[in-house]
């Protein structure tokens, strides 16, 4: 819940793990245990870092922690690798080992953290004195517990020995809810400290997108299952257990005798209707991963999530957690808010995961707006997917579950707190109003500016430096930005940054002389990115 509004919705993933995984996509193939050449291309990556020293900033102490691979068709490798100095994790460390097929070191990127040596890793300031301390700023937490962890901190280019704490507990409406506070392990002085969680409020006859076909699995008994056989996602009922109290094994499984399930109406009393929703919309979000980019789910594994309903009491509200791979939803205000199991809130909550496993955006500045964006764009781009006549595709994010719209794309700003154009200020916002600035860019890339009506519903979308911007549609913008996201982004890409990624993904989609690459340039500038 954001501090500033009680309909904002903190939306995200509640851990940052880091899981080497395969990333299929529009220009991968292959699978992380099959791919031909992958364990060649990661021994070629380490040799190139090794040989390069200087250019990574790579030395005595350190070692390479493999996180991901990309594989293209003409066979340039892409190796993302996160780093460890004398043991200690490097926030802002991670790095990208572009190489032509030959495995010749073609290209880098890096995060901020070049050199991250430390004269010393042992700290001045004890680990009990962070902790009290880190507990003294996260406010209204309650049964809060602390947990530091000595890190390297280089995220913005100088690297501190740090102590890393996160502050967990429960927040006013049950959902779980931390914040990280990150302090100099030799003088004790502030560095940063940030939300640790990252919320949002939030055939069956559904809420959202009328009869829907829902994949289930037939039981020894007869009774039906909602346990999705292709995609291997579970719908349980959370019987209202608070969010903070959620493992992978709570609730209770949804089955039912004749597979007909849910009566199709907001605020129902009949329990199935939620799980309608969110079964099916959680397949659509799998799918459009799929079979847009060839991700086999989340982390491009091939597992499917646990996705919970009615989850606390009025908790408007929904959220990812990597810490026990679910989707956790709430039945919202009861009043103007229903359940949170929308299709652009599914699909913007489990794309926290697809970053975290991934970039791994820092949910901070620019790079948590980024993060934000990220869910944004593609909770929406699921929408398009879907194409289901009820709940249409549009640039209204949340729309159906926050009326009559939770954030916009085409005038952010229309929210009385989101950011049109970058400047100095975005990095100082909520990551949720610094997210307007990509999400402008997205909508000017797709659509282009000036005023349109697309399905019904009217945009109008201003440039910030008065040019006019025609759009290359939301499909290739989204191929675009994925593409960006997993291959050249990194933990602490800014806006600047984001427009560098995305121009060279467009460079590698369709060509530097191409109207996409000029697109998304054009697009950039017109939200004073440059």
């Amino acid at each position: 819940m954001s501090p500033s509004s009680a309909r904002r919705r903190a939306l995200g993933t509640a851990a940052l793990a880091a899981t080497a995984a395969l990333l299929l996509s529009s220009v991968t193939t292959g699978s992380a245990a099959a791919t031909p050449g992958r364990d060649a291309a990661v021994a070629r990556a380490r040799a190139n870092v090794a040989q390069h020293a200087a250019l990574f900033g790579y030395g005595p102490g350190q070692e390479l922690v493999l996180k991901d691979v990309v594989l293209d068709p003409d066979g340039t490798q892409h190796v993302r690798f996160d780093r460890t100095y004398q043991g200690l994790p490097v926030v802002g460390g991670d790095l990208v080992v572009h190489q032509d097929a030959r495995g010749r070191l073609a290209d880098s990127s890096r995060a901020r953290g070049h050199d991250p040596k430390v004269p010393t890793t042992r700290p001045a300031v004890p680990a009990q004195r962070s902790a009290a301390e880190a507990l003294g700023q996260a406010p209204g937490i309650s049964g809060a517990t602390s947990a530091p962890e000595l890190v390297v901190w280089a995220a913005d280019g100088t690297a501190r020995l740090a102590w890393r704490t996160t502050v967990s507990g429960t927040g006013k409406q049950g959902q779980p809810t931390g914040r990280v506070v990150v302090t100099d392990a030799t003088t004790g002085a502030s560095i940063e400290s940030y939300d640790a969680e990252h919320s949002a409020t939030g055939t069956g006859h559904s809420e959202y997108t009328g009869d829907v076909t829902l994949s289930t699995t037939q039981q020894a008994d007869g009774s039906y299952a909602l346990i999705d056989p292709v995609r291997g996602h579970t719908t349980k009922d959370a019987r209202n257990l608070s969010a903070s109290s959620v493992k992978a094994t709570s609730g209770t499984l949804y089955t039912d005798a004749d597979n007909v399930w849910g009566d199709g109406r907001k605020f129902s009393t009949d329990r199935a209707t939620a799980a309608v929703d969110a079964h099916a919309n959680t397949a659509w979000t799998y799918d459009y991963y799929k079979n847009t980019f060839g991700r086999s789910g989340i982390k491009n594994d091939g597992k499917g999530a646990t996705v919970f309903v009615h989850v606390g009491t009025n908790w408007d509200n929904a959220q990812w957690s990597d810490a026990c791979f679910c989707m956790m939803t709430g039945d919202g205000n009861g009043t103007v808010d229903p359940e949170q199991v929308d299709l652009d809130t599914m699909g913007h909550e489990m794309t926290h995961g697809v970053t975290s496993a991934t970039a791994n955006l820092r949910y901070s500045g620019e790079s948590g707006g980024l993060n934000e964006s990220t869910s944004d764009i593609f909770g929406t781009m699921v929408e398009f997917y879907a194409n289901n006549a009820v709940d249409k595709g549009d640039y209204l994010f949340s729309d159906q579950s926050t009326p009559p719209w939770l954030r916009r794309f085409d005038q952010p700003s229309l929210d009385g707190a989101s950011a049109d154009c970058w400047s100095k200020k975005v990095a100082r916002l909520d990551v949720h109003y610094s997210s307007g600035v990509g999400n402008h860019w997205f909508y000017l890339a797709s659509e282009g500016s000036g005023a349109r009506t697309l399905d019904g519903v009217a945009y109008n979308s201003p440039t910030c430096n008065g040019s006019t911007v025609t759009g290359i549609g939301n499909q290739k913008v989204a191929a675009i930005w994925y593409r960006a996201l997993t291959v050249y982004m990194t933990s602490t890409t800014d806006y600047k940054g984001a427009r560098t990624a995305s121009l060279n993904a467009a460079r590698d989609l369709y060509g530097t002389g191409s109207a996409e690459y000029a697109t998304v340039g054009a697009a950039w500038s017109a939200v004073s990115v440059s």
